[in-house]
């Protein structure tokens, strides 16, 4: 099902905070006197004037080589149309976000007001000093073309109009691997195409690249099929015009092989799909409506194979296959131009991902074991992490052996391991969980539905059916703040204890039976049943409810308590621990423990370190562990060393298999090359730590906060660790997007709960 949107959520996310998607951050230092004549006058003039004598020499001294422009004029902006440049603007922001996160580039966003395309084509050009590579996105047809075509002439650095050429890859891709199923030949094949816009010419075109043959491809527009008997076809069309007697795409559609839309919803009936050739390939790409829906295309034939444009679906042709990695791979050549080889390099890389064995984070993220290529899988997923490592490298080749690259790469392993990097290849690590989440959604229980920053989440864990929520507070309450907001919580559940007499008898006599012993009556249990905390997690404990979700308003301690006497700890668990998941742009990071542990011992370490390592390995990723201390390997004596020190042993001995050392400080522990220089010895030299065991609970939340505040860092938690049912503690005053956070990782933990107790 398709994501609900909701235009408050969309104004308030592009509001919220610093307007807009994108911000500038300085490389260098600014520190100082000398920082800033370095950065600008008088020490800038030494790099201007090297690259006033050699102008390759931008790409060694400025940003240039990792940044690309990407250009509209607004004129076919999505499914808007002609929106006009100032109102394209957050649809060019959202594309530079998407070169970020997928393979590291830098993007200026540039809008300009010009629809003549000789003008704008003109002021395009002149920017080429500023940048490595130019994104064309949102212009209309035909002018993109002419614009497109001019500025790759004009022009000494990649030029790509993603519209046409992303769609067109990435559809490519899925052909190839459609034909190679049904065994079939592209030569051979008829192709119905209806649409004749940018990206359906450039399908065309590629697919012809491919082998197909021109005179066995159909085009139709809105006026049907585009033959040599229409006039005032202008000069693209006109290159596709046929001589045939057919004139509708119903006419045409008999008997075809193929069958791909970009065009509008709804337009191609049961009818016609019966009519067309054994094994049909159908790439309904229009949305949010196929040209014809998925589940009637599938029950109509059996031997279809459909792609669509919907994540919802099997075999999505999405864009971000494609461009990030082109412009990555074009960029790290510095490459004239994005040529045919490159584009059709993309093409087979992309397809042969799909032919590999999936990764289990992979399957894990979109939560089927069972993605193998075949008719629903015909091309890679969006968020499997070898997407940059086997597309950049390919398009990059075909640049060197094409003569367009101005640099080689001569390392090709170095450059793999330089790619990991430019993301982090833990980059995607929450849309993993999420994706997992929305595979099994679990009811969770936010007990403080009083709160409108939790009815905010629970409308977005709804919507994209993440979750299933609960929400514990006074209806009436609830009900207001929902009206007053214009929520649609209508498919949440909301409980008022105070309605719900039985069930607290009910909660009171198991809460008093678990702590009678502890003084707690049974006229104080029924007292205890009426805060939600208590009766929440009552709900998990009783098989109501698959996890737990607090802590919003109210601080750690009073927050766990009740989950500690209620739903206690996991066998084998002497106390539990927390851990934060902390994102910069080094990496991804795991901390602990951060907000249970004041002082533990040795070997309390030992169980935090045990703990831990699961937690990390929950989010599939190999923990490197490191004991924190303010010494390296017994360079300082003291208690907490020596602490240290002893819970590695421990822990050694313990887990064999993990990969630990200490102590060690934390500088030291995530620079390898630090340690390979002075300690290679250090278990952790290799690839340096991503698991940091702090001493102490003071330690370890000052880390975290400070981080936090003045690190610039995105922190994920706290996660409870060692919990024998799925609890988890906001950080109080969390925004809306990290008790979604908390939420879909809290989903995770059911599913995986109930996986390792089925009933």
């Amino acid at each position: 099902m398709a994501i609900k949107i909701r235009k408050e959520d969309a104004l308030n996310y592009h509001s919220h905070n610093q307007p807009g998607k994108i911000e500038v951050v300085p490389t260098k230092s600014l520190s100082s006197q000398l920082d800033l004549a370095l950065a600008y006058s008088p020490g800038v003039a030494e790099p201007c004037k090297e690259i006033a004598a050699n102008k390759d020499d931008s790409y060694k001294y400025t940003s240039k080589g990792n940044l690309v422009g990407v250009i509209s004029n607004g004129t076919a902006v999505l499914g808007l149309g002609n929106i006009g440049a100032d109102a394209s603007k957050p649809v060019m922001e959202g594309k530079g976000v998407l070169f970020k996160k997928f393979a590291g580039i830098d993007v200026f966003d540039i809008e300009i007001n010009e629809e003549d395309p000789d003008k704008f084509i003109e002021i395009v050009k002149s920017l080429e000093p500023t940048f490595g590579g130019i994104n064309l996105e949102d212009i209309k047809a035909p002018e993109s073309f002419k614009i497109e075509q001019e500025l790759r002439k004009q022009m000494s650095i990649p030029v790509m109009h993603d519209d046409q050429h992303g769609t067109a890859i990435i559809s490519a891709s899925a052909l190839l691997n459609a034909l190679e199923i049904i065994d079939k030949k592209i030569q051979d094949i008829k192709i119905v195409v209806n649409g004749a816009g940018a990206a359906a010419i450039a399908c065309v075109k590629l697919y012809i690249s491919l082998g197909a043959t021109k005179e066995n491809i159909i085009m139709c527009d809105s006026k049907g099929v585009i033959n040599t008997r229409r006039t005032n076809l202008d000069e693209t069309k006109s290159e596709f015009a046929i001589d045939t007697e057919v004139d509708t795409l119903q006419e045409a559609i008999k008997g075809a092989d193929m069958f791909l839309g970009l065009s509008i919803g709804d337009i191609l009936t049961a009818n016609d799909l019966e009519g067309m050739a054994e094994n049909p390939i159908v790439f309904a790409l229009a949305n949010p409506n196929p040209e014809i829906g998925y589940d009637l295309a599938m029950s109509t034939r059996e031997d279809i194979i459909m792609a669509t444009g919907r994540s919802d679906h099997p075999n999505q042709v999405n864009n971000v296959l494609g461009f990030p990695y082109i412009f990555r791979g074009a960029l790290d050549v510095r490459a004239t131009s994005i040529n045919e080889e490159m584009k059709l390099a993309a093409v087979h890389a992309i397809a042969n991902l799909a032919k590999q064995p999936v990764p289990e984070l992979v399957n894990k993220a979109y939560g089927d074991n069972k993605i193998q290529f075949g008719k629903e899988y015909l091309i890679p997923k969006p968020l499997d992490p070898r997407l940059i490592t086997t597309i950049s490298p390919a398009v990059a080749k075909a640049a060197i052996e094409t003569g367009v690259a101005r640099a080689e790469i001569t390392d090709w392993e170095k450059y793999h391991i330089e790619l990991q990097h430019r993301i982090g290849i833990d980059e995607k690590l929450m849309s993993r969980i999420i994706n997992r989440a929305k595979k099994q959604p679990q009811r969770v229980v936010f007990a403080e539905a009083h709160d409108l920053k939790i009815l905010k989440a629970a409308q977005i864990l709804q919507d994209e059916k993440i979750a299933c929520p609960i929400l514990l507070g006074n209806r009436e309450s609830i009900q207001k703040l929902i009206e007053e907001h214009n929520l649609d919580l209508q498919d949440s559940t909301i409980i008022d204890t105070a309605e719900e007499k039985d069930k607290i008898e009910k909660f009171a006599v198991s809460y008093y039976e678990k702590r009678k012993r502890k003084g707690v009556t049974l006229a104080e249990a029924k007292k205890l049943m009426r805060e939600r905390n208590m009766y929440g997690c009552m709900l998990v404990e009783h098989n109501e409810a698959d996890a737990i979700i607090s802590g919003l308003t109210k601080d750690y301690p009073k927050t766990i308590l009740p989950a500690l006497q209620i739903i206690g700890m996991e066998k084998e668990v002497k106390k539990v621990a927390g851990m934060y998941i902390i994102v910069n742009k080094k990496g991804t990071f795991f901390f602990a423990d951060t907000t249970v542990n004041v002082d533990p011992t040795p070997e309390e370490l030992v169980d935090i370190i045990g703990m831990t390592a699961r937690g990390v390995k929950f989010f599939d990723i190999e923990p490197r562990v490191a004991m924190l201390s303010y010494s390296n390997f017994g360079s300082s004596k003291g208690d907490v060393p020596d602490k240290a020190k002893k819970a590695v042993q421990l822990a050694k001995e313990k887990f064999p298999d993990l990969i630990i050392d200490g102590d060690i400080q934390a500088n030291v522990a995530i620079d390898k090359e630090m340690q390979q220089s002075n300690y290679p010895f250090s278990a952790l030299a290799a690839k340096g730590a991503n698991t940091l065991i702090f001493p102490n609970l003071a330690s370890g939340n000052i880390a975290y906060k400070l981080l936090m505040e003045i690190g610039g860092a995105e922190a994920i938690g706290p996660i409870l660790l060692g919990m024998n049912k799925p609890v988890h503690i906001l950080q109080l005053g969390s925004s809306i997007r990290e008790i979604v956070n908390m939420a879909a990782i809290a989903v995770v933990d059911a599913q995986l709960y109930k996986k390792n107790n089925p009933k």
